[in-house]
């Protein structure tokens, strides 16, 4: 029996990641897969995703298409060295020429660095930061499950250290997944929570990719995109979780949101997220959009920031043309807390016991963090603290 794939179609041609999007179209990773010519496929995974029944799914579609298939599914949220090194010693076993990986941004990102350890040795620190493979990585298909990362479509692995805790992005050109199959049907399974969260991901991701040092005008384009979509999306998706057409433009929203990060990266929210995340327990999701709206207005500041601000609020509504920019500005980031009170979260970091006590000492670290050097404004430990104590 043949399934309807509804409405399939294929963007950003002339990115690293070919992306083919539609309803029903994991049906496709069969045909997909033997385009690249590979014939032994380790699927990565983790242990939500293959009960939700879309790994099993996805390794039955792979084997019924000639593949030998092998999973590793060990994969924690926020993945760690550890995780990559149990998913190593799979793959020395299996020995795959081919990476897919189903699931969310954790998935994915932990195929990336099984991938490098697996082709270029070493340890995972050695590919800290980018263009460090030694030779090219084995080609990797990527089905996210989940609307926020982005990483479907990035070259970038974020894999913490498991004792330090220290998020390292290790990245390369070939780490790019060359393919991404976008199903709005997998991403029905996710729980309520974790869909506000991931889209909360989305909308920080769109606008902090909208202001950095980096932007260039592709990015741009690929932000606004991604903004508009998922400010529209997120609240339709939290009301009517079987809504397939907004499931589907929060999809696209995260995969544009993550092109638009591999070319401007990020700014000071994902900064103070990290260590939030690290430190105090928050998923990343939900730190982000507790921080976003307060590095909006402190960005608001710099007039280049400011302005693109000021042009996204107006776009959704959230302010009008006969305001100045600073109000505009200041209307986007009431307009993301809204967001964060849509989805059911508190706005306050003291709601998830974050003290007074502890931030100098995430501050320093939210300092440390490599994005906050691509922030619009110049931001130091001080900055960060101040920002802290504001969210509090």
């Amino acid at each position: 029996m043949t399934q309807q794939v509804t409405g399939m179609a294929s963007f950003q041609s002339d990115e690293k990641t070919r992306v083919v999007e539609g309803r029903g179209v994991l049906v496709q990773l069969g045909a997909e897969a033997l385009d690249l010519g590979a014939r032994r496929v380790l699927l990565v995974s983790d242990a939500g995703v293959m009960r939700a029944g879309h790994g099993p799914r996805a390794a039955e579609l792979l084997r019924a298409a000639g593949f030998a298939v092998e999973v590793f599914s060990d994969v924690a949220e926020n993945p760690s060295t550890d995780d990559v090194a149990r998913g190593l010693a799979v793959a020395q076993r299996f020995l795959p020429d081919l990476f897919v990986a189903v699931g969310g941004g954790s998935p994915i990102d932990a195929a990336k660095g099984i991938n490098f350890l697996f082709v270029c040795g070493g340890e995972m620190r050695d590919y800290w930061g980018h263009d460090k493979a030694t030779r090219p990585l084995l080609p990797l298909i990527a089905v996210p499950t989940t609307a926020g990362t982005g990483s479907e479509v990035q070259s970038f692995a974020l894999i913490s250290d498991a004792v330090t805790h220290r998020k390292m992005a290790c990245g390369d050109p070939s780490a790019a997944p060359r393919i991404a199959l976008l199903d709005a049907e997998l991403t029905l399974s996710m729980p309520t929570f974790v869909t506000a969260c991931t889209g909360l991901d989305t909308l920080g991701h769109a606008v902090e990719s909208a202001v950095t040092k980096p932007r260039n005008a592709r990015s741009s384009e690929y932000s606004r995109a991604a903004f508009v979509l998922a400010f529209r999306a997120l609240p339709r998706v939290l009301e009517a979780p079987h809504d397939l057409a907004a499931r589907t433009d929060m999809l696209r929203a995260a995969a544009l949101a993550g092109l638009a990060i591999e070319h401007s990266m990020l700014g000071a929210t994902h900064s103070l997220a990290n260590p939030l995340t690290a430190r105090c327990g928050l998923p990343h999701g939900q730190a982000v959009g507790t921080m976003l709206p307060h590095v909006v207005r402190f960005n608001a500041e710099e007039a280049t920031a400011r302005a693109v601000y000021a042009a996204l609020a107006r776009e959704v509504g959230a302010a009008t043309a006969s305001v100045d920019e600073r109000a505009a500005a200041f209307a986007l980031a009431d307009a993301l807390e809204a967001q964060l009170v849509t989805a059911g979260m508190p706005a306050r970091l003291s709601a998830h016991g974050v003290t007074p006590e502890r931030i100098p000492a995430l501050a320093r670290e939210a300092a440390e963090q490599w994005t906050a050097g691509f922030n619009p404004r110049a931001v130091v430990a001080a900055d960060f603290e101040r920002l802290l104590a504001t969210a509090l």
